[in-house]
């Protein structure tokens, strides 16, 4: 099994291809980012996370081997290819602008992996997550089940540590759900979160449960205002256990981006939604029952990421 990593010169790039590397599923993870100039001299970040991970292949007791690269021909026959790569929002930068670079990006780097890897399966890291999983779906040519995002993995874990931290219980104990979009709009589901099978509505009051589902939502923004930038160790660590579920076979169910054509109501989009994740990609669609009010969250949060793309398309329509 061979792994390629887009943007591994990053935070979330390398940790997505050490946490592999540690979990020790794959024959080789390929770091790709590009080569980086200061002066007359020439970095090569993806190369150095590359040697610098390998060298602690000894003391994390693996066997994958991890290479750096600046050259797609090196990633050819991935079967999993994961995609970091993007910018962040700079000062002075308009939302228009970021949305339009990132799509660029993202478009170029899945049509070189797919040219060197043509049956490979797509995992979508690069924000804003929803939009640029539709971004790479359509500019790869590869069947939907092939093409994700990650992103419910993410929020997930963020709420399952923060209701762990409440209940002052083990995080291995619960089980939630969320769908929707990757970000304010996204879509808890409480009625599906259990601890230890115990429904969580039985052990926090409304109150409570209603602000940590309030902080899930703005979760990655928290963490920006503590650290001056956004996450890595957690979106890296989502995305690893996607490839190893695929990887393996496993059949985990979990909230991913996924296109819907016809699943909750929705048609022509990439949203989050529980999906059955083993060989070949996305084996299922899991179509769970929501309530009246659910259904409406779910569909504001669709209409917000559409309104995204059609952003998107007007952009790319000047």
């Amino acid at each position: 099994m061979k792994i390629t990593v887009v943007g591994a010169g990053g935070n979330v790039g390398s940790t997505a291809a050490l946490t592999i590397a540690q979990r020790d599923f794959a024959k080789e993870v390929v770091l790709l980012d590009l080569e980086r100039k200061d002066g007359e001299k020439t970095f090569y970040p993806s190369k150095g996370r590359a040697l610098d991970q390998w060298q602690t292949s000894p003391i994390h007791l693996f066997d994958t081997k991890t290479t750096g690269t600046a050259d797609y021909a090196d990633t050819a026959g991935s079967q999993i290819c994961i995609i970091t790569a993007g910018v962040p929002r700079r000062p002075g930068m308009s939302r228009d602008d970021l949305l339009s670079i990132n799509a660029d990006i993202v478009k170029s780097v899945t049509e070189n992996l797919v040219k060197h890897s043509p049956d490979t399966i797509i995992i979508v890291v690069s924000n804003p997550l929803d939009v640029m999983t539709k971004v790479a779906l359509d500019a790869s040519g590869l069947p939907k089940e092939k093409v994700m995002g990650m992103a419910g993995i993410l929020d997930t874990a963020r709420y399952r540590a923060f209701l762990a931290e409440e209940l002052d219980i083990s995080p291995k104990d619960i089980q939630a759900l969320l769908m929707g979009g990757h970000g304010d709009t996204m879509v808890p589901l409480p009625r599906y979160t259990t601890v230890a099978g115990i429904p969580v509505t039985q052990l926090i009051d409304t109150d409570r449960l209603n602000e940590i589902v309030e902080r899930t939502k703005v979760g990655g923004g928290e963490l920006v205002g503590l650290m001056g930038t956004s996450a890595w160790y957690a979106p890296g660590a989502a995305s690893a256990q996607m490839a190893e579920a695929i990887a393996l076979d496993q059949n985990r169910i979990f909230p991913c981006c996924a296109y819907l054509d016809g699943e909750f109501g929705q048609k022509d989009i990439c949203i989050g939604v529980p999906v059955k994740l083993g060989t070949g990609g996305i084996k299922q669609i899991i179509e769970v029952e929501l309530d009246a009010d659910e259904q409406k969250l779910l569909d504001s949060s669709a209409g917000s990421v559409r309104s995204t793309l059609e952003d998107l398309k007007r952009i790319m329509e000047k």
